[in-house]
């Protein structure tokens, strides 16, 4: 377990600082159209795991510790929902409704469509 732990941290370490680099190519000032940092994000966060998962699902040797260092930690660390929900709540302040719906809509159609696809991905590997 200790070593699971590990990973994990290892993972969220890694993620963390990825999403940190994803998010310096953005200006700031971006926010103000469109949080496309933190969508590009949570986007890429959901190809990589519906990939971790399709070749879990299709058998793919993964230790469980490799799987936890992904899913849970990389995964984990890069995917910023608590941010995604807090520009929500700016976009519907600042903008209004109307730019909130559009971006909450986007992100999770994409989403889907993106753990879709990386699952779908998972059968080339």
């Amino acid at each position: 377990m200790f070593k699971t732990i590990l990973c994990i941290g290892a993972g969220s370490c890694i993620g963390g600082v990825a999403r940190y680099m994803v998010g310096r190519l953005f200006k700031p000032e971006t926010l103000q159209v469109f949080p496309w940092g933190t969508f590009l994000v949570n986007i890429l966060g959901c190809l990589i795991i519906g990939i971790i998962y399709g070749c879990v699902e299709r058998n793919c040797a993964l230790s469980p510790e490799v799987k936890a260092f992904l899913t849970v930690g990389f995964c984990g660390g890069f995917t910023t929902f608590s941010s995604f929900m807090y520009e929500n709540y700016t976009l519907f302040g600042s903008s209004g409704v109307m730019a909130a719906a559009l971006y909450a809509g986007a992100s999770f159609v994409a989403g889907m469509v993106c753990i879709y696809g990386g699952i779908r991905l998972s059968t080339i590997f």
